[in-house]
């Protein structure tokens, strides 16, 4: 057999027939790196100029003012130019308004108000936006707890806010006053006018402290009238309108109207301490019978009515209208339910112009918004 034999080739001439794999991989490699490179770079130079506007920075301004030398002031003095006196004058004048308005809810002191012609204990509460019950717990050393009692020229005090404006006696302690005036003892302390720590509350060297929304019995300024045999009288009504026992001249029907043609209130209402409600009226206005009855009392009264009428009903009921400017029936009188008896006013002791009102069962005294159905 004969062999053949194929001619031999260079290993230059195999390379360039067919080149080696490692080298066609190392240019893709350099190309691909290349790519990378180029890619990263152009992302920096983006983020650098985002970078730039950002910040207004320019990396390639330089800052001129840094490297000029620093100004050092002359010692002479500058010379200014004259201040004109009428515009300087002007400048620091400022405009006094003699009228402090204080925003609701933010005095925390009592103040003094001086009593004037014609001031009530109503109207001077009203002004201040409290309770008249307040002006009283404050000026009961003045007023003892008489609203009538004024007279102008007084000098009150005005707590700045409804409840006991207290004066601190030796041995009183946080907690005692707290119960007296039926408040917790921390609205004491946390009143900012009392001036107390609230962590640890010291009395010492207090003079005044606010008892905020505390309240107290007020003693009754006009004594309880209790009269006639048939309503099982206790006591002696005084002054010069009483009369003497009387047969009843008309019963009444047990069912009561409004004694005025007002059914609001002008002052106090009914409480432990005023046995009455106060009707809005004025002076010469007329007063009606609430019920039909007999007149028991018919004129003046000493202790603080006034011109006073009252009617016993001849079933246990009674009643009461004072401070009355001219009065119509006489003793022993009978008088059908609406008929007119006085007139209202102002006398004995009132704080102004309305009708004292009361109603009483066998000698006891009843809320008049009871019967009159409110």
């Amino acid at each position: 057999m004969v062999k053949k034999i194929e001619p031999a080739v260079t290993p230059s001439e195999q390379q360039e027939v067919n080149p080696p794999a490692a080298a066609n991989q190392k240019r893709e490699f350099s190309a691909k790196s290349w790519a990378v490179v180029l890619s990263w770079a152009g992302t920096l130079l983006v983020v650098a100029v985002l970078l730039s506007i950002l910040f207004k920075f320019n990396p390639f301004k330089t800052d001129a003012k840094a490297a000029e030398p620093v100004k050092v002031a002359e010692s002479n003095p500058v010379e200014l130019p004259e201040i004109s006196r009428a515009r300087a004058d002007y400048a620091l004048v400022r405009a006094v308004d003699p009228d402090t308005i204080l925003p609701e809810g933010t005095r925390h002191f009592a103040i003094k108000y001086t009593v004037e012609e014609g001031d009530t204990i109503f109207g001077i509460a009203g002004k201040f936006g409290l309770d008249a019950e307040s002006i009283l717990y404050a000026n009961y050393d003045l007023l003892n707890d008489d609203p009538t009692f004024l007279s102008p020229g007084w000098r009150l005090t005005i707590p700045p806010t409804d409840g006991v404006y207290y004066k601190w006696r030796e041995g009183d302690t946080l907690d005692k006053v707290a119960e007296k005036y039926y408040v917790d003892v921390n609205d004491i302390i946390r009143w900012p006018s009392n001036h107390l720590d609230v962590n640890m509350p010291s009395t010492e060297g207090l003079e005044y402290v606010m008892i905020p929304g505390g309240y107290r019995e007020i003693q009754s300024w006009i004594v309880p009238l209790p009269y006639t045999s048939g309503s099982g009288a206790t006591r002696v009504i005084a002054g010069p309108g009483g009369c003497a026992s009387t047969n009843y001249a008309l019963i009444g029907s047990g069912g009561f109207i409004f004694p005025t043609s007002s059914t609001s209130l002008s002052g106090f209402d009914f409480s432990s301490y005023h046995l009455a409600i106060d009707l809005s009226a004025s002076t010469g206005d007329p007063v009606y019978a609430a019920d039909s009855g007999t007149v028991v009392y018919a004129g003046w009264n000493d202790s603080g009515y006034g011109n006073l009428v009252v009617i016993d009903h001849g079933n246990g009921w009674e009643t009461l209208y004072a401070h009355l400017s001219q009065v119509y029936v006489s003793c022993g009188s009978g008088v059908y339910q609406g008929g007119v008896i006085g007139a209202a006013g102002d006398t004995g002791r009132s704080y102004g112009s309305h009708l004292h009102f009361e109603v009483r069962l066998n000698g006891g005294f009843v809320n008049p918004w009871s019967v009159l159905g409110y």
